[in-house]
């Protein structure tokens, strides 16, 4: 499940890690490792615990008792929130969480991929000088509600692309032009290592030097979604920005005293 024994483990005071499943095309570990050395952060510890089910996260808990916080990625960015004791307002609006932090034996769940999509965004238009005023957000998980949150916030309309009908607006076939959507941002997993011959199914001979698309995918740095969106002249972002400022932001509130009787919402009130 690691790469390190439990009793390693557990030889730090303080433990962190990302849960998901897979992980091999994580930098999380790494970024972390570099933060604890640059900045001479002591005996703490970053790991992966790559899961192939949420059921497995007690567990992992249980064995860990060192943990003070957690990231989670793909698939379970909505899962975990059952397993949570209290929400934060942004969590329980975008009802997904990628950040978890553990104090008094509580687990605190956040969103922190809303705050790193949002910085990295507008960074991202701003070198382009674009206002986009429609997009369309391919996939419907917890990735992509952040996303929503965002691009409401800002006041640019969304619709959500899927292969469901029932959880999309607009089904990938159905999806003829990219003529009304000046801003496309993919939040699915298809591109990410190893499965690098796989993007998103969407008309990319519309695409135009108009057109400005986001990966959320980091690994590789340049996706076939990202290369096809180039060929067709425009501008791209992968989701390496946004990796950082989230992690920065779970690193903030990892480190921060919280008063979750007054600012969380207890999750048995969720719904």
């Amino acid at each position: 499940m690691q790469g390190f024994s439990n009793n390693i483990l557990l030889s730090y005071k303080n433990l962190y890690g990302l849960i998901g499943f897979p992980l091999s095309h994580s930098f999380s570990k790494n970024y972390f490792a570099q933060k604890f050395e640059t900045e001479a952060v002591v005996d703490s510890f970053y790991e992966v615990f790559p899961i192939d089910k949420i059921e497995l996260f007690p567990a992992i808990l249980k064995t860990n008792p060192n943990f003070k916080g957690l990231n989670v990625t793909i698939p379970y960015k909505e899962d975990i929130i059952s397993y949570l004791n209290y929400l934060d307002e942004g969590a329980r609006a975008i009802r997904a969480v990628n950040c978890i932090k553990i104090e008094n034996g509580f687990l605190l769940g956040y969103n922190t991929d809303a705050y790193g999509f949002e910085k990295s965004l507008l960074e991202f238009l701003i070198a382009n000088e674009a206002t986009p005023k429609q997009a369309l957000i391919l996939g419907t998980g917890g990735a992509a509600k952040a996303v929503a949150f965002v691009l409401k916030k800002l006041g640019i309309l969304y619709k959500f692309v899927s292969r469901d009908a029932e959880k999309a607006d607009i089904t990938y076939e159905q999806l003829h032009t990219l003529d009304a959507y000046s801003l496309v941002i993919n939040t699915t997993p298809l591109g990410m290592s190893p499965k690098l011959e796989s993007c998103p199914d969407i008309p990319y001979h519309c695409l135009s030097s108009r057109h400005l698309l986001f990966d959320l995918v980091y690994n590789p740095t340049e996706t076939l979604f990202l290369q096809k969106g180039t060929q067709q002249g425009a501008a791209t972002q992968n989701g390496l920005p946004m990796l950082y400022y989230q992690a920065e932001k779970a690193w903030e509130i990892w480190n921060t005293n919280s008063n979750y009787t007054h600012f969380y919402t207890d999750i048995t009130t969720y719904g």
